[in-house]
């Protein structure tokens, strides 16, 4: 029924898992191959290729489903209809940030000194110039095919770059001065296809198992037991999604308690939990979160 493109290159290997964990697992002969397949009803066909070109086959209509980063549907300018994002990118759940940086001695403290003619390099010669017009300042962009970074200060004067951590910009002795834009990994669709409402159903059933997956990432499912004399200490300590749930341990005069809390914060809250009289805590990974 979808014709589906899923992202090749930094984002494939964190695609791929996603896919994996959502019971959609991607099928290929080879970790080259840029056809594969998922055996599910609703995928007829999968392709593999630059997240670049994504946006621009999606809104062709050349496919029905899409992943790729908002920043390249803003470079591309393409007309999709976007099904949400799906906050996870190449090492973490944090979105990227398209900043401009200069060298870190330089006199810049803010895009509104840059001068007029200042030269620039990206690969988002697009986005780069709508933002310095959006500002008033006449750029000299110049299209980067990698080490941006590299091109400081003797080739150009400043860059617009992505960056996940920042690491890799101040490694290169860099500092930034603003940002462009912050782009999570989305879902998209051609607009023709969503507007049929058997294709439209079965992209939102994709969606709604992989959102579940990267919402159960961030959490755990904790199960414990506590007598009733204790049930209400324990009970305010829970920070669950709704309600916990609690049962009558059978011939005893306890409770067993189980919720569902962020993993953040279990480090904290279990040692809480024993304190409070809680005892056979036991703490599982979830797979999928489905509201």
């Amino acid at each position: 029924m979808l014709n589906l493109v899923l992202p090749k290159g930094s984002l494939e290997k964190a695609t791929l898992e996603l896919f994996a964990a959502a019971d959609l697992p991607v099928q290929r002969s080879s970790t080259v191959d840029y056809k594969a397949t998922i055996d599910d009803p609703r995928i007829a066909s999968v392709r593999i290729l630059r997240p670049q070109e994504i946006p621009v086959y999606v809104a062709e209509g050349m496919f029905d489903l899409g992943i790729t980063g908002r920043d390249w549907i803003e470079e591309t300018n393409s007309k999709v209809e976007s099904l949400g994002e799906l906050q996870y990118s190449k090492a973490t759940s944090k979105p990227i940030r398209m900043v401009v940086a200069v060298a870190g001695d330089s006199p810049y403290q803010r895009v509104d000194d840059l001068p007029h003619g200042v030269r620039v390099s990206t690969e988002y010669p697009e986005v780069t110039r709508r933002f310095f017009a959006e500002r008033g300042i006449e750029a000299d962009i110049r299209l980067s095919y990698g080490a941006t970074e590299a091109k400081i200060p003797d080739i150009v004067d400043c860059i617009v770059e992505i960056t996940e951590t920042g690491r890799a910009i101040r490694a290169a002795g860099l500092r930034e001065i603003d940002q462009v834009l912050q782009s999570y990994t989305e879902l998209i669709a051609n607009p023709t296809s969503f507007a049929d409402a058997e294709k439209q159903h079965a992209m939102h059933q994709v969606r709604t198992l992989l959102q579940g997956v990267l919402e159960a990432r961030a959490k755990v499912l904790v199960k414990l037991n506590v007598a009733e004399t204790d049930l209400d200490a324990v009970i305010e300590l829970v920070p669950a999604m709704k309600a916990p749930t609690v049962s009558k341990l059978h011939g005893t005069d306890g409770f067993a308690v189980e919720f569902v809390v962020a993993k953040r914060e279990i480090n904290v809250l279990i040692p809480a939990l024993k304190d409070a009289g809680a005892t056979d805590i036991v703490e599982l990974p979830l797979s999928k979160i489905v509201h």
